[in-house]
């Protein structure tokens, strides 16, 4: 039988990435240079997460 998980453990990846989200998306809406480097990484977030889920689930 699995264990059952609390709320903070369900939700702690997905409110992770939507930090990161809202954060690269208000940095790339504020400033240039340094700041549009960092909106890349921030936004590049959601696309690993979800193409590490794919081949974690896949193994």
């Amino acid at each position: 039988m699995s264990r059952r998980r609390r709320l903070r453990e369900v939700f702690a990846m997905p409110l992770l990435i939507a930090a990161a989200s809202l954060f690269g998306l208000v940095a790339a809406l504020t400033g240039d240079g340094l700041r549009d480097v960092v909106a890349w990484i921030a936004l590049a977030v959601p696309v690993v997460a979800v193409g590490w889920a794919m081949v974690a689930r896949r193994s």
